[in-house]
C-alpha cells in the first residue's frame, strides 16, 4: 500500500509514554484510527511500575504525582479504570542535623520554620498566597496551545504572547505587584527570590529544592524560579499544591491511561521500536518499525524528545536547514541519578528517631539543608562528574501502598542530584554508576545509620541507564531543559510551539512541548485538540470516512 488515500490509519503515535496515551485517547474519541507504538515491552514510557528485586516492586523513573491535570483525569475516566490517589502524610522532612528537622506540611510548617525564625513563619502565608496567584495563571496556561510566534525570541515576543485572547484575560486580571512577582518568577535564579523573602536555611532549602529538581543548575542560576514554579502548579484530589503516591505506583497512572485509550478502540503495540519516519513530497505519512514492517497513517505524532525525533528518525535532507541546526541545539540533561532500593525495615533518622512507621516517612524526604549546600552539589559535579555531597530526595511509598512491598518491609526512590549528564574526560557512567551509587547510599546512611545495613536489593538509574532505558536523551527527565529559551512559544522552538512539526503531517506531543516534563498529560491533551482541528478542518481526511 503506499498512496496516501489508501491509508486506514488516522494517526500513528510513536511513544507509549503518559502523553502519547493521552493523546491517542482524546484522538480517538474524537472518532480517529489510532496506533500507538512503544519501544519497551510496557506502555508507560518513564511512568511504569516494575519488579527492581525479587517481591519489591516500585515507580522506577517517575516516581511521585500532583502535576497529572485534573481535566484528563475525569475526561478519561482514569478512577473507573483502576487509578486512586492518595496524599502524603506530610508534605516534605528535611534531616538537618543529628538532633534538628524541618517538617514541611499542612497544619505544621508555620510552628517548625518558627524554631527556626520567627519572622519567617510570620511571612509563610504572604508566600503561599504569592505564590498561589501566580501558579493560577500558570495553572489556566497549562492546557492552551501557546501563540505560535515566528521571528525573535518569545521575550521579544511578550506584547504578542500578553494580547492574545485567553492569556491576556488572565493576566489583565493581576495587579502591578502580581505582575512585577510573575516577572520575577519567570526571570530570576529560585535562590534570589526565597532569599528576598526569608532569611533562615531551612525553609529556603525546603522551597528551593523545587527549583533544582531535574534541573542541572544552581538554585543560583537564572530562571531556576520557574522551575520552582513549575513544580507547585499541580494538585491531588481537589487540593492545590499537594503530593500524592498512585496505588501500585506511577505505572498504576499509565495502565489506567492504556484502558481508557483501549476502551476507545485505540491499537496499542509494545515492543515496537521504531527505526524511521517516513516522509514523502515533504509530507509525514507513517513509520517504519525495527522490524522492518511500513506502518503508514494521515498523520505521525512523536512522543519523544525532540532531540531524538529529529536526530535519529528522520532524514535530515528533509528537514530545513535552519529547523536542523537549532533542534541540534536543543538543551537535555537535568543531572539526575535514580535509584530504587529494597528495605528491611524503615530508616531511623538521628534527629527524628523511630523505625516505626511515622508521618515524616510517608513524606518527600529532602536531605540537602540549605541553599549553599544545593549551589555547591552542582559546582562539584561540573569539576568533577558528580556531586562530593549530593542531593537526596528520598520516598518511601510502601509507607502509603502495602502493595509494592513484602509485608514489615519497604520500597525507597532515591531521586538523586547533581550528576554530570555526560561525564568528563570521555569518563563512562557504566565505570562509575556503583561508586556514585555508594556514595549516596552513605548520604542517607548519615542521616540514618541503620539505612545501608537495611538496603536488601537495589536499581541503579545513571543519566546513560535512563536514557538507554527509557529514551530520556542525557538522562532529561523534561525532554529538554524548562529554561527561558525552551519554554511556551520557544518550546521547542519559536514556530512549532502549537504541537506541529516542520513537516505536513507531523505532530508532537511529548514534554519537549508546551507545558513542559513531569507526568502532567498536558502535553498530549493539547496536541490532541490541535490534530482533530486539522482533521476537522479538512487538512486530512478521517480514515474512517474513506470510500470503501
Amino acid at each position: 500500500m503506499s498512496a496516501v488515500a489508501d491509508l486506514t490509519r488516522d494517526a500513528v503515535i510513536v511513544g507509549g509514554g503518559h502523553n502519547g496515551l493521552v493523546c491517542a485517547a482524546y484522538l480517538a474519541a474524537a472518532g480517529l484510527k489510532v496506533t500507538v507504538l512503544e519501544r519497551r515491552g510496557v506502555v508507560g514510557g518513564a511512568a511504569v511500575t516494575e519488579e527492581f528485586h525479587p517481591g519489591f516492586k516500585n515507580s522506577v523513573a517517575a516516581y511521585t504525582v500532583s502535576l497529572l491535570n485534573p481535566k484528563i483525569i475525569r475526561d478519561l475516566d482514569l478512577p473507573h479504570h483502576g487509578l486512586r490517589i492518595v496524599e502524603r502524610r506530610l508534605a516534605n522532612f528535611l534531616p538537618l542535623d543529628d538532633s534538628t528537622y524541618l517538617k514541611v506540611g499542612a497544619g505544621v510548617t508555620e510552628a517548625e520554620v518558627a524554631k527556626f525564625s520567627a519572622r519567617d513563619a510570620a511571612r509563610l502565608d504572604a508566600y503561599a498566597e504569592r505564590l498561589d496567584v501566580i501558579a493560577d495563571v500558570l495553572r489556566d496556561m497549562v492546557l492552551e496551545t501557546p501563540p505560535n510566534v515566528t521571528a525573535g525570541s518569545w521575550l521579544q515576543a511578550l506584547p504578542e504572547l500578553l494580547s492574545s485572547a485567553r492569556l491576556g484575560k488572565r493576566l489583565a486580571r493581576l495587579d502591578l505587584p502580581m505582575r512585577r512577582e510573575l516577572l520575577d518568577l519567570f526571570t530570576k535564579s529560585a535562590g534570589d527570590y526565597l532569599d528576598a523573602w526569608f532569611e533562615s536555611a531551612p525553609i529556603k532549602a525546603a522551597y528551593g529544592f523545587d527549583g533544582i529538581v531535574g534541573n542541572y543548575a544552581s538554585p543560583y542560576a537564572s530562571g531556576s524560579a520557574y522551575v520552582l514554579l513549575h513544580h507547585v502548579f499541580g494538585e491531588v484530589n481537589g487540593k492545590k499544591g499537594v503530593w500524592g503516591h498512585a496505588i501500585g505506583g506511577m505505572g498504576a497512572i499509565t495502565q489506567a491511561m492504556a484502558r481508557a485509550a483501549a476502551t476507545r478502540g485505540v491499537e496499542i503495540r509494545v515492543a515496537s521500536p521504531v527505526r524511521e519516519i517516513l516522509v514523502e513530497s515533504g509530507r509525514a505519512v507513517g513509520v517504519v518499525t525495527e522490524s522492518g514492517e511500513a506502518i503508514r497513517a494521515r498523520s505521525v505524532v512523536s512522543n519523544l524528545n525532540p532531540k531524538l525525533l529529529y536526530g535519529s528518525l528522520i532524514d535530515a535532507s528533509v528537514l530545513p536547514p535552519d529547523f536542523r541546526e537549532r533542534i541540534s541545539r536543543w538543551r537535555c540533561g537535568s543531572g539526575t541519578f535514580r535509584m530504587n532500593v529494597a528495605l528491611a525495615e524503615l530508616p531511623d533518622f538521628k534527629a527524628l528517631p523511630g523505625r516505626a512507621a511515622a508521618e515524616h516517612h510517608t513524606a518527600g524526604i529532602i536531605m540537602a539543608p540549605s541553599l549553599a549546600y544545593m549551589d555547591q552539589a552542582y559546582l562539584d559535579a561540573r569539576a568533577g562528574g558528580w556531586s562530593k555531597r549530593p542531593i537526596v530526595e528520598m520516598l518511601i511509598p510502601s509507607t502509603l501502598d502495602d502493595s509494592l512491598a513484602p509485608a514489615g518491609q519497604h520500597v525507597a526512590s532515591l531521586f538523586c542530584q547533581h550528576v554530570a549528564p555526560v561525564l568528563p574526560n570521555d569518563a563512562s557512567w557504566d565505570t562509575h554508576r556503583e561508586e556514585v551509587a555508594d556514595l549516596m547510599i552513605d548520604l542517607v546512611n548519615s542521616h540514618a545509620p541503620n539505612f545501608k545495613a537495611s538496603v536488601l536489593g537495589r536499581q541503579i538509574m545513571s543519566p546513560l541507564d535512563l536514557e538507554r532505558t527509557f529514551g530520556l536523551t542525557g538522562g532529561d527527565i523534561f525532554h529538554g531543559a524548562l529554561s527561558l529559551d525552551q519554554l511556551f512559544s520557544a518550546r521547542p522552538m519559536l514556530g512549532h510551539a502549537d504541537y506541529r512539526g516542520p513537516l505536513k503531517g507531523l505532530y508532537m506531543c511529548g514534554s519537549g512541548t508546551h507545558p513542559g516534563g513531569g507526568v502532567t498529560g498536558a502535553p498530549g491533551h493539547n496536541a490532541a485538540r490541535e490534530i482533530i482541528a486539522d482533521f476537522r478542518s479538512g487538512r486530512f481526511k478521517a480514515a474512517h470516512a474513506r470510500p470503501e
